[in-house]
């Protein structure tokens, strides 16, 4: 079981003079998964990792690192990136809608 990390938070003061709370989460980019696609997610980048859970129809996902491994052909192309989408959750980057062929977010490790 992964425990996922708590939201960091940013504070500071609105020009009212009220208090200002903004999260680091609220301010990561989601990117969807293709439409009318479920999609495994997988303890590592690879089909033979096992399948921890399967993400519905509809789902957006934040990446926040990138990694090469097997390579797999879905409704955005044939690509060997994976994208981990929380700790111990990869996806593979070819069900993803990041708008490139090629990395863009740093590479896992």
């Amino acid at each position: 079981m992964s425990v996922e990390p708590v939201e960091k938070a940013e504070r500071g003061t609105h020009e009212t003079g009220m208090p200002l709370v903004t999260t680091l989460a609220a301010a990561a980019t989601y990117f969807s998964i293709a439409p009318g696609v479920r999609v495994n997610v997988r303890s590592g980048p690879g089909t033979g990792y096992p399948i921890v859970k399967v993400l519905p129809e509809g789902s957006r996902v934040p990446i926040h690192c990138q990694t090469p491994g097997t390579r797999v052909t879905g409704p955005y192309g044939t690509t060997n990136i994976w994208d981990n989408i929380a700790s111990g959750q990869y996806v593979s980057d070819a069900y993803v809608n990041t708008g490139s062929d090629g990395y863009i977010r740093p590479r896992c490790g």
